[in-house]
């Protein structure tokens, strides 16, 4: 165990992770970020963000991740790259076991993200970032004019196949089942351009540098191949990364983070911010803004202020 005692332990090194670090480091707190791998969260994966504000011109996700970082660790805060498997929140020092190392704080923030589920498809893990994606919204305007496919057959699926249409020439809902779980009546099923297939399975993504097919198998054993350029995956996925938690935090039915608006949770002294908490618009811009505010909360707290302390220059 560190003989340290962090005012701020931050689990998840993404931008709301990140976003706590600058926010917590900058406001004279002991602040660590325990990141399981620098490279593994949905904003490393992405190949271009051109939307970000401040940003001049495109650049890759993980350049984006690696300023946030920069910025974090300019202001003091520590970083290691570390699995937590398991925390003990209760008590007035919280407990954050890694696989190395076990570490102390007055508060703890989590960022874990929400990409619980683990690739399944082959060539999935191959071409994330290049042509696999796992969110719609962010990077639907780099496939104009082309063709993709979204794979799932939820109601999360089928809105972001809608999305998609905005952009793509021809976009294929991909369904394992033979029923969409949304209403009939879902207005995104009868734009023209989106195109449904049940009861289809996809095996495999392939290509060279980027995605250039995938192999499908209906369900009666038929094979098949289909050329596209992008392949969006909403199979029971995206899920809240919450395992290592077992059970001390509030969640909600579908494993998110319960949260109030400051990013408290269900502890004292414990919050969280970004995808864990299922926010309903996952853009970095919102995550960094959680983290923001999840740090504000944990000053607010170790330096029991009765009001927020919104800036600390000079």
């Amino acid at each position: 165990m560190t003989d340290v005692l962090y005012d701020v332990i931050i689990i998840g090194g993404g931008p709301a992770g990140l976003s706590a670090a600058q926010y917590s480091s900058r406001a004279k707190m002991k602040a660590v970020v325990l990141d399981k791998s620098a490279t593994a969260g949905a904003l490393a994966f992405a190949s271009l963000i051109e939307n970000y504000p401040g940003l001049l011109s495109a650049v890759s996700g993980r350049d984006l991740l690696e300023m946030f970082r920069k910025q974090a660790l300019a202001f003091g805060a520590e970083y290691a790259e570390d699995q937590v498997i398991g925390v003990y929140l209760e008590g007035e020092v919280k407990v954050v076991f890694t696989r190395d190392k076990t570490y102390r704080g007055k508060t703890v923030i989590i960022a874990t993200g929400s990409m619980g589920r683990k690739a399944t498809i082959r060539g999935e893990a191959e071409f994330l970032g290049k042509g696999v994606s796992y969110c719609a919204i962010c990077d639907a305007a780099f496939y104009r004019g082309k063709t993709v496919c979204v794979i799932g057959d939820s109601e999360e699926a089928v809105k972001e196949a809608g999305l998609l249409t905005r952009f793509a020439e021809t976009v294929y809902l991909i369904s394992p089942s033979q029923r969409l779980k949304t209403a009939e009546n879902n207005p995104d099923l009868a734009i023209p351009n989106l195109k449904i297939m049940t009861g289809q399975t996809v095996t495999a993504i392939e290509g060279g540098e980027v995605v250039e097919k995938i192999q499908l198998k209906d369900t009666l054993g038929g094979e098949s191949t289909m050329e596209l350029s992008g392949v969006f995956v909403y199979l029971q996925g995206s899920k809240p990364i919450v395992d290592f938690l077992q059970g001390t935090l509030e969640v909600s039915e579908e494993g998110c983070i319960v949260t109030n608006s400051m990013k408290e949770t269900s502890i004292p002294g414990v919050y969280s911010a970004g995808d864990v908490t299922c926010t309903e618009v996952r853009q970095v811009i919102v995550a960094a803004a959680q983290g923001c505010l999840a740090a504000l909360s944990a000053e607010k707290y170790v330096f029991h202020r009765k009001r927020m302390k919104y800036d600390w220059h000079g």
